[in-house]
């Protein structure tokens, strides 16, 4: 059992150790009111990919964030 233990620990402290050396770092994003917004990507609710920088010139975009919103906690 103790064996187990330890395994599961090492095992999850692999996985961590792993996820830290693939996460790119971001940059830091310093913006001031009146800045453009960075482009990004994002998937509607039906599962499309979007872009900002698809609507540039074309319409106005609106972003609203709701904590929590859809998420069941």
């Amino acid at each position: 059992m103790k064996r187990i233990i330890v395994l599961a620990a090492a095992l999850l402290m692999l996985s961590a150790a792993v996820a830290a050396q693939t996460t790119p770092a971001q940059p830091p994003i310093t913006l001031k009111v009146g800045d453009a917004a960075p482009d990004f990507t994002l998937s509607d609710t039906a599962g499309k990919r979007v872009t900002l920088s698809e609507f540039r010139g074309k319409s106005n975009v609106v972003l609203a964030f709701y904590v929590f919103a859809f998420t069941g906690g």
